[in-house]
């Protein structure tokens, strides 16, 4: 009688806790805005950025409630990333003229990553391509403050003098350097270029928002940056060159003046003016 007693019990148990389950909250609908949104945070918050770009992404493809702060987002993200595979393409590029025993162990990693910020270029440009849709005199930076530091890794110094590093460490310096680009480009787009305290201030809100004219000039800079990657030391293709600096200064007709802005400005007219001429 009671082993009986005890099974009903059991399955008693059992049941309730098989209803409480079923009966608590659940996540967004697979394939929904709302669960691309939710794993992009998930997933940054991880500092998987190639996977929180899937998701930016699926946001993208078409305008729902998450497309404007998805876009921002995306904007930071790909022109951070492609400022740090430029950063370690140059850094190798270096290296690799200082160790004259060695020279291919750097042009290799060099090529690569000159690549690979091709690529992102090419996407962030495309994306601000669609930053006029975001209305408003403010633009959202709903995420949270990038991991990393601003602090430039210990291995891109000691690549950047010719030195041959163990895998590990370069692969470290790898994930270090690009988190730090991004933080950078947070920083930038919040109008607090360098300041990571007044970032990390700004993103506890999950309703941030920075001055439209921040925003842009910001991105400005970025696109102006993408262009140096074509010049004919680089990826030595001067159409795209020509693209990205005439969008970067289409971009800063919208920002007030400043020293800043001036200096920009001048920077963006003699890389058009000087591309004109080779």
């Amino acid at each position: 009688m009671r082993v009986r007693w005890f099974a009903i019990c059991a399955l008693i148990l059992a049941i309730t806790v098989c209803i409480s389950c079923s009966s608590g909250p659940t996540g967004p609908e697979k394939g929904t805005p709302a669960f691309y949104w939710q794993a992009a945070r998930e997933t940054f918050a991880a500092g998987d950025t190639t996977k929180t770009l899937e998701h930016l992404d699926k946001l993208l493809a078409d305008h729902n409630e998450y497309s404007d702060r998805a876009l921002t987002w995306s904007l930071v993200l790909t022109s951070g990333l492609a400022a740090g595979y430029t950063e370690l393409a140059d850094t190798y590029e270096i290296g690799g003229r200082v160790n004259k025993s060695d020279p291919s162990a750097f042009r290799r990693p060099m090529m690569n990553y000159r690549s690979i910020a091709g690529r992102l270029s090419l996407q962030f440009g495309e994306n601000f391509a669609k930053f006029a849709s975001v209305k408003g005199d403010t633009v959202p930076l709903a995420f949270g403050r990038p991991i990393g530091t601003a602090a430039t890794a210990p291995g891109l110094t000691r690549i950047g003098k010719g030195m041959v590093m163990p895998a590990a460490d370069l692969e470290n310096t790898e994930t270090k350097t690009l988190e730090r680009n991004i933080l950078l480009a947070a920083c930038s787009a919040a109008g607090a270029p360098d300041d990571t305290a007044k970032l990390e201030s700004l993103l506890k809100s999950p309703d941030a928002t920075v001055p439209r004219p921040v925003f842009v000039m910001a991105m400005a800079r970025a696109l102006y940056n993408a262009s140096q990657l074509y010049n004919n030391r680089k990826l030595d293709d001067p159409s795209k060159l020509t693209i990205f600096a005439e969008r970067a200064q289409e971009a800063m007709k919208s920002v007030p003046d400043s020293k800043e802005a001036k200096e920009l400005n001048v920077k963006i007219a003699e890389t058009i003016k000087k591309n004109k001429r080779t």
